[in-house]
């Protein structure tokens, strides 16, 4: 079975609980960097009618947003990614309203050249909307503990973030901001990788293909440029590996060519 085929069952076996005027079904589909997560979200939008897609990517604050934050509170957060870097009023505010049933425009963010793209060139949810899917690396993720923040977790944390301040920070925007995207889920399935190298290579694969698509520069990141971006989104990942399994709704565990295994 197919990650998507086995998402699509407990879709289906929801969407027929609902009744007519109920407001969509909210699906939050949280994986790691390069675990095809937005492939599924495509293939499961094929297959039920009236669905959107809703891109924490797309998210992101604008770069002038992001440089700003860098330099009031810490110089990583120039980098897209971890939680404080999205604009959550945004994604409230496109929630609800496709949970009214209009045809909000749907945000993009334009990753060649790290901003958002023109409003003009965002598509619009469909209305009513029966199926909102909302997917990201960090979707319906928690805040850690105190302690569980005090050691750097990789080379970037140790020699750029010494103190903490920045993870700290990310801990705290998660716990105090992001419940108001994440308490909209309905349902939380979560596309579990084998390991952290696996992610890196998964993700090494979709550099690879952007750089035959574009070419060398146009945004695309060599080899040690790569390892340093991962790298942000390290400590996140792994917790949420630790402690979402047993609250999602569907876990799927991946085995390296992503096909699933349990």
């Amino acid at each position: 079975m197919s990650p998507e085929a086995a998402i699509a069952g407990l879709v289906a076996d929801r969407l027929a609980q609902r009744r007519a005027g109920d407001p969509p079904l909210v699906l939050g589909l949280c994986g790691a960097q390069g675990s095809g997560k937005s492939t599924v979200a495509a293939r499961l939008a094929e297959r039920f009618e009236g669905s959107a897609i809703l891109s924490l990517d797309d998210l992101y604050r604008t770069r002038a947003d992001r440089q700003r934050l860098a330099r009031e509170v810490h110089p990583l957060f120039a980098t897209r990614g971890v939680p404080g870097t999205h604009d959550v009023a945004l994604g409230v505010a496109t929630l609800a309203g496709i949970a009214r049933g209009e045809a909000v425009p749907l945000p993009r963010f334009d990753k060649a050249i790290d901003d958002r793209a023109l409003r003009a060139t965002w598509p619009a949810a469909p209305a009513p909307c029966s199926l909102l899917i909302f997917e990201g690396w960090c979707v319906g993720a928690r805040p850690q503990t105190e302690e569980a923040l005090a050691a750097p977790i990789n080379r970037l944390e140790a020699e750029e973030d010494a103190e903490g301040i920045w993870r700290r920070y990310v801990n705290a925007v998660l716990a105090a901001d992001y419940p108001a995207l994440f308490d909209r889920l309905d349902m939380l399935v979560l596309m579990m990788p084998p390991d952290w190298p696996t992610v890196l290579r998964w993700r090494t694969q979709q550099e690879e293909a952007l750089r035959c698509a574009r070419g060398e520069g146009a945004g695309v990141m060599n080899d040690a440029q790569l390892a340093r971006f991962v790298s942000h989104y390290e400590r996140l990942t792994r917790h949420i590996w630790a402690e979402m399994p047993w609250r999602a709704d569907l876990c799927l565990r991946l085995d390296e060519h992503r096909a699933l295994i349990g």
